[in-house]
């Protein structure tokens, strides 16, 4: 039996008739723009560690950058180690700021709010805007991953240094 393209069409439906224009095109522009897309990997010790400069931290700290995702992603993320008794100056973050403590104890503090101790594990979420510091103990060094996202091509506003009686909650 032969089927004509009439008795096709009839069975198959009209979207048979754009079937070879379909074929033509080869793949969705949605899909080519996939394809445009690469995977990257950055390898751990690529990137250069850099010293906390002493404007925004007392003490010796360590940046490690992880990742800082193209345009049109905002998120950036870096592993920071605080020596003990280290801490960041009094800063907020226009996007607000995720810290996942890796290794050691630490210490955080909102504006207004106690401090906090921190320990691997603990996940701390710092509100868009939200005044805070955070650090290491004062006996024990500790690391955390820091991520935040850019708003306008800034991702952190810092303010003025902690004191060592706010550090040790005396203020």
């Amino acid at each position: 039996m032969t089927i004509t393209r009439r008795r096709f069409v009839a069975v198959s439906g009209a979207a048979a008739l754009g079937l070879p224009a379909i074929l033509r095109a080869g793949a969705s522009p949605q899909t080519k723009k996939k394809n445009k897309t690469k995977m990257e990997i950055k390898r751990s010790g690529s990137q250069p560690s850099t010293k906390g400069p002493a404007e925004w931290f007392t003490g010796t700290v360590r940046i490690d950058p992880l990742f800082q995702a193209p345009d049109p992603a905002r998120v950036a993320g870096a592993s920071v180690t605080f020596e003990p008794g280290a801490r960041t100056a009094w800063h907020t973050h226009p996007l607000g700021q995720t810290l996942i403590v890796t290794a050691g104890c630490g210490r955080a503090q909102r504006d207004g709010g106690p401090i906090k101790e921190i320990r691997p594990g603990d996940v701390v979420w710092f509100a868009p805007g939200e005044k805070h510091w955070h650090g290491a103990a004062s006996t024990t060094a500790m690391t955390h991953i820091a991520i935040q996202e850019r708003l306008d091509g800034k991702a952190v506003d810092w303010m003025e240094k902690v004191s060592g009686e706010q550090y040790l909650g005396k203020s």
